[in-house]
């Protein structure tokens, strides 16, 4: 399968619309599983409900379901069903939705998908409790697969659970760090990003039945595209809008964390970089006139030239590894097809 190195014209996140039908029938049971107040603000998080639990009739708040979508395809991609790796599926969306909530309560951002987070609507503590109540029904949809894969299926989870833990830990000790190159920084975010997709493209051929190696291949697809993906967060999070994106864009500046464009930007030798420098060991809290200088500082000492040419390259890394996993011509298209729009948000 020859290697594609060049996204396609329009990369459009493409609408599978048999994954939502498979996909939300299983994600409802789950949330459903989860005790009553959990199960409220995890229905508000995922936009299935108002901040009072009535349903929402929109879905416009609702996320794209990226990681199951993912798992589905991977398991296709390897000749079995999408209904085999459905477990997985739910699982890997799951612990997504965990580390949102948890990660706006880190990191203190008040909007998540064009609303209030859960956390500054319900509070630290029920958020915090109901990222922990999806953690704990994530491990029991793996814990019920079939007997003969269940065992691979949990070590798969429990694995890049530690490498994801591990991530963003490092991420919050970047922030108090002195300097962040911008080696270390993706080797955080191959830990925070990559593994949880990584994760996802391997349930799929684990539950698929699929040997070692192909799995080997969809895990480094996955891992290799999360990276590339959180490549492309950071650039929305400096150079997005809001409007958009649904993120809350300066926030990542005005909390002085090292992303790869200022990590990128940081290392640099010329007077914008000695600037940016000078602004991030400051302690002074940054306005709205700082922000946008440190905007225009990473971009002039390289920072956002380096992130996307780092995103292309963990592309090419994750299309040539999703070769070695031999997919079926339909299923590595697709895969590709939401690969490249995974990366070409609008900014």
């Amino acid at each position: 399968m020859s290697q594609i190195t060049d996204p396609p014209p329009a990369a459009v996140f493409p609408r599978l619309g048999w994954v939502d039908d498979l996909l939300l029938p299983a994600l409802e049971a789950a949330v459903a599983a989860l005790p009553g107040a959990e199960r409220k603000v995890a229905g508000y998080h995922r936009g299935w409900c108002d901040a009072e639990g009535a349903p929402v009739p929109t879905v416009s708040s609702r996320g794209k379901a990226v990681r199951p979508a993912l798992t589905l395809l991977s398991a296709v991609a390897v000749g079995g069903s999408a209904r085999c790796a459905l477990p997985g599926a739910v699982a890997v969306e799951l612990v997504h939705d965990f580390t949102l909530l948890h990660d706006d309560v880190i990191d203190g951002d008040a909007l998540r998908r064009h609303r209030r987070a859960a956390w500054s609507v319900f509070g630290t503590p029920s958020a915090v409790l109901t990222g922990d109540a999806l953690l704990v029904g994530a491990m029991r949809a793996v814990t019920e697969t079939p007997a003969p894969v269940a065992t691979a299926a949990v070590q798969e989870l429990v694995r890049a659970l530690l490498e994801l833990v591990e991530g963003q830990s490092l991420d919050v000790t970047f922030e108090e760090a002195p300097k962040v190159s911008v080696a270390q920084y993706l080797a955080m975010a191959e830990g925070k990003t990559g593994s949880l997709m990584g994760c996802a493209c391997a349930l799929g051929g684990v539950l698929a039945g699929a040997d070692s190696e192909r799995v080997s291949g969809l895990r480094e697809f996955g891992r290799r595209l999360g990276v590339a993906f959180q490549c492309a967060d950071d650039l929305l999070g400096i150079w997005g809008r809001t409007a958009r994106s649904g993120k809350p864009v300066g926030a990542d500046l005005a909390a002085r964390k090292k992303s790869l464009p200022v990590a990128a930007a940081l290392a640099g030798t010329d007077a914008a970089a000695e600037q940016l420098r000078s602004l991030y060991g400051s302690s002074h809290p940054l306005g709205e006139q700082d922000i946008a200088l440190m905007r225009e500082l990473v971009e002039k000492a390289g920072g956002r030239e380096a992130a996307e040419q780092e995103a292309r390259r963990q592309m090419s890394a994750a299309l040539r590894a999703l070769s070695c996993a031999r997919p079926t011509a339909d299923a590595y298209r697709q895969l590709q097809e939401i690969a490249w729009a995974m990366i070409r948000r609008d900014t």
